[in-house]
């Protein structure tokens, strides 16, 4: 007799176990990728500490040889866990038929044809931004998805913290405006909050605890993103496959700029997140990183599991998280859901900093929240890959103040270099030098070599000329960027101790100029710094000046800099030289043609033949 129940049964039974097999096999994965990785970075990290040991121990140590080997001990972590991350992700583009097959089988095979069968919330967050900036942004993300013929299975919220009155009724105005047009189409929603506790991610949760139930996913949005259809629908497809995922990240790139400084930054951003995110991707697998925004995300576990903890102390180290996102990442996996980024370019945009001022000014507020995770390292349950992560992003502003540390007492030691004579393994240092210069740029140039060794690229990024010219000049401004900017975080951080803070604001994201008098105000110290340094050098030990030129150049030149990389004129001079050009330039997709558009329109239209 046949039993339809009996064989229903075990054909569930079967599926169980080979999900569970297919579980354990990527489990073995990617332990084995952990411990490479643990390998690569340790071997490294070691060689580098005995090299400067090496140096440092030429007649006997004294206090600035502890305290050099120990800021270099805290600055380095970062730049060669960069360079393996680029190293690795240049092997798979190049040694892999498919590198995202490689690096997460599950986001490739989704059926990219499947219905659309559950309901996604869009969220845009805002404080005291622009208006009609932001909502220019929302309109043409909603006009995208029109076309794709698949709004039934999305809502629209603008979730605003905004302080400003005038500013609110402009983002009320504006909000009508769009769901008057949108009528029919989609449901838009606004709400405000008379305090923003909890910044950003109580924004979020506030939603999550309103609406939330009525969604299986929400996507994020910043007041800058923009985002095509068919990428979100890309996202949905392939969390609607795998059920394990709850945050599916997607690669965010710069649009393009006029201003100087955003494009030189952005070109470089661009393709040096290839090979790195890439690479990363490879050994972080489940326990990939959050952005905050441009992300798919399970509500229901969001929900119950990545709850943040309010701080013990004092603001700004206490109290509610200001940099949520990695946190929200480690409780989701710590829930047993995957934290997945997507390594391709799919059509997810954010701006970029107009100028040297805004981006320390972004790069500090993101400092005192990655500070807090000091507190948050004895939270337990976690996976060993999420408490790394958690470290290195204390590391990422940490080992900064300590490579200036590093930079103040090797002035220092010059003084004591002078008396050792020919016993101080000078070429020994410079070796080391060059070794961890050529490391911190490994991410730029593994991105370089992706496009230079693969005719697609080169061609939408202007031939092989405009590529290199272009990556010189960036090199350059890297160069200069790197050290003003350390020396601001340093000086922020001490700050810090003394209860100085910056809280979630508006941004200015649209291009503009910077006075002298601004410049000099914001970058004195790092002038003072230079002068001071250079005259320590020239007295101390005059024949490592060569070697201390471009941290001492980028000092000395800091307010120049600031003021003439966001002056009008030369983002001008940028864009008619085509300067740090990038692939939407030449070939744009019509999201952002419409982003000229005083109002663009809701009903999307296709691109002529």
């Amino acid at each position: 007799m046949n039993d339809p129940q009996g064989h229903m049964v075990l054909d569930l039974s079967a599926r169980l176990d080979e999900a569970a097999r297919i579980e354990a096999g990527e489990a073995r994965v990617m332990r084995r990728r952990r411990w490479i990785m643990a390998c690569l970075v340790g071997t490294t990290y070691a060689v580098v500490l005995t090299a400067l040991g090496r140096i440092l121990s030429v007649n006997g140590w004294t206090a600035i040889d502890a305290g050099l080997m120990l800021a270099f001990a805290l600055s380095t972590p970062w730049t060669i866990i960069g360079f393996w991350n680029a190293m690795i992700g240049l092997a798979l583009v190049f040694g892999s038929r498919d590198p995202l097959r490689t690096v997460a089988p599950g986001l490739i095979d989704a059926d990219m044809d499947q219905p659309i069968t559950s309901r996604t919330a869009i969220l845009m967050t805002l404080r005291n931004e622009d208006p009609a900036r932001a909502f220019r942004r929302l309109r043409i993300i909603m006009a995208s998805l029109k076309a794709t013929g698949q709004t039934a299975a999305f809502d629209v919220f603008v979730l605003s913290d905004t302080s400003n009155a005038g500013v609110a009724a402009a983002e009320e105005a504006e909000h009508a405006v769009l769901a008057a047009e949108a009528a029919g189409v989609f449901s838009c929603h606004y709400r405000r909050r008379e305090i923003n506790t909890g910044f950003k991610a109580g924004n979020i949760r506030d939603f999550c605890e309103r609406w939330g139930q009525h969604y299986e996913f929400m996507l994020p949005l910043d007041a800058d993103s923009l985002m095509s259809g068919e990428s979100i629908l890309r996202l949905v497809r392939i969390c609607q496959s795998n059920h394990r995922l709850g945050i599916l990240q997607s690669l965010v790139v710069g649009t393009p700029a006029t201003s100087g400084f955003a494009r030189i930054f952005q070109f470089g951003m661009r393709h040096g997140m290839r090979s790195y995110t890439m690479g990363s991707a490879w050994w972080q697998g489940d326990c990939g990183p959050y952005w905050g925004h441009n992300a798919l995300v399970r509500i229901k576990p969001f929900t119950d599991h990545c709850t943040l903890p309010t701080l013990p102390g004092a603001h700004p180290l206490g109290g509610h998280i200001l940099s949520h996102d990695q946190i929200e990442a480690v409780l989701m996996r710590r829930a047993g859901f995957d934290v997945r980024v997507l390594p391709e370019e799919i059509g997810s945009w954010e701006d970029n900093p107009p100028t040297l001022m805004d981006f320390t000014q972004r790069d500090l507020r993101w400092c005192q929240g990655n500070m807090q995770y000091f507190r948050l390292l004895t939270m337990r349950g976690l996976m060993r890959t999420s408490y790394i992560q958690m470290l290195l992003s204390i590391l990422m502003y940490l080992g900064a103040a300590a490579w200036m540390a590093f930079v103040v007492l090797g002035a220092a030691k010059t003084f004591e270099i002078a008396a050792y004579g020919d016993a101080f393994p000078i070429e020994l240092g410079i070796t080391l030098f060059a070794a961890m210069y050529a490391m911190s740029l490994a991410p730029k140039i593994a991105g370089l070599l992706d496009v230079l060794l693969r005719p697609s690229e080169r061609a939408r990024y202007g031939g092989i000329p405009r590529v290199l010219g272009s990556a010189g000049i960036e090199f350059a401004f890297t160069t200069l960027l790197a050290p003003i900017a350390a020396m601001r975080v340093s000086i922020f951080m001490i700050g810090l101790v003394f209860g100085r803070a910056v809280m979630w604001n508006g941004q200015e994201r649209d291009s503009h100029g910077i006075s002298w008098a601004d410049a000099a105000r914001g970058l004195w110290p790092q002038m003072l710094a230079g002068m001071t340094l250079t005259a320590a050098i020239l007295l101390g030990q005059p024949a490592t000046l060569p070697w201390a030129a471009p941290v001492l150049i980028a000092f000395v030149l800091a307010i120049p800099f600031a003021v003439v990389s966001a002056s009008e004129g030369f983002g001008t001079w940028c864009v008619k030289q085509r300067i740090c050009m990038i692939p939407e330039e030449r070939h744009s997709p019509l999201e952002l043609d419409l982003l000229s558009a005083a109002h663009p329109p809701f009903a999307l239209v296709t691109r002529a033949a």
